[in-house]
């Protein structure tokens, strides 16, 4: 994800702080990694120097002074076409469950049991999918979590498919593995 494209999506609607951003992703994007304030900080500093975002003014509330950003009409443009642009597909898929089946197989004679990782895995995909479903059945949930959450669910369950597939496989990879 875009965190840059993201701050400048919510500096859209209206002037912000930093702090205002940080609290606004988070509540926008619940399932994803929550943004540290230096990220938040360091990505206005760029997108003011690179003129998407400038300042607007500053507030306190009665607490320490805070500058305000707000997108500038280039920022909105640069918005505008990062939206309207189709995602491609990943070219290479790094799956790290793969790769640790693969070195589990080559540790075998060491320990290591690929069937034993991929149940186990499999167990910690189906504890995530059922804090998963909580999350999306608790009683107040918005549109913004359930569909977080189905996005997390339809990725974990192409994994366990995936894991099941593999699973049955094993022999053959291990054969595959095993002769180069």
């Amino acid at each position: 994800m875009s965190t840059r494209h993201v701050l400048l999506g919510l500096l859209v609607a209206e002037p912000r702080h930093g702090y205002e951003l940080k609290r606004r992703h988070d509540e926008r994007f619940p399932q994803a990694r929550p943004l540290a304030y230096a990220q938040v900080y360091t990505t206005l500093q760029r997108l003011v120097r690179d003129g998407l975002v400038e300042v607007e003014g500053t507030d306190s509330d009665g607490g320490p002074e805070r500058t305000l950003y707000r997108a500038t009409e280039e920022g909105t443009r640069e918005l505008l076409g990062w939206a309207g642009e189709v995602t491609p597909p990943a070219p290479h898929v790094a799956n790290e469950i793969f790769a640790k089946v693969v070195v589990a197989i080559l540790l075998a004679g060491h320990g290591a049991d690929p069937a034993a990782q991929l149940r186990e895995q499999r167990e910690a995909h189906m504890a995530r999918m059922r804090e998963l479903t909580a999350v999306k059945t608790a009683p107040g949930a918005d549109l913004t979590t359930l569909l977080s959450a189905d996005y997390a669910l339809v990725h974990l369950d192409a994994d366990l498919r995936w894991m099941t597939t593999t699973a049955a496989r094993l022999a053959t990879l291990t054969a595959e593995v095993t002769s180069a």
